[in-house]
């Protein structure tokens, strides 16, 4: 074989080395690739129950905290305060408050505006210019008698 063809040779067996070590590395690669997927994807799986787990603790919470307010405010009535987060029932309860203190107030008003004097009116003697003289003596004597 000549020279050139011996180099050529070389090459080629070079060439299918680099191809091979290439298509390792490509395979190691993707079973890395799948390894972090897989690790990925569990820690997903992790995170959701973690979230959903906060979510019920902050639920319970804001049901705690709406329960304190309400024992704190019997007037205020419970039908009006909502939420599911602390500050929701917070904002909630705020309007209901608001509402009570409205309602309040304007039934004070009203109160006041039909309030009538408590006990009978004062006491006036009885006006005799409308009686005749005759109704007048009459009077003054039944007056003298009882």
């Amino acid at each position: 074989m000549t020279e050139e063809t011996k180099e050529v040779e070389e090459m080629t067996a070079e060439g299918e080395g680099e191809e091979n070590d290439q298509e390792t590395q490509i395979g190691e690669l993707e079973a890395t690739l799948a390894q972090l997927q897989q690790q990925m994807a569990e820690r997903e799986q992790q995170v959701e129950g973690e979230v959903s787990a906060l979510k019920q603790q902050l639920s319970v919470a804001a049901a705690k905290y709406r329960g304190l307010l309400l024992a704190n405010a019997p007037e205020v009535p419970q039908e009006l305060v909502r939420g599911e987060t602390p500050e929701e029932v917070e904002a909630s309860f705020a309007a209901a408050r608001e509402m009570v203190e409205k309602v309040k107030r304007q039934l004070e008003a009203q109160a006041q505006s039909e309030r009538v004097p408590t006990g009978a009116p004062a006491r006036t003697p009885p006006d005799f210019g409308a009686l005749s003289p005759q109704e007048k003596i009459a009077y003054a004597l039944a007056q003298q008698q009882g």
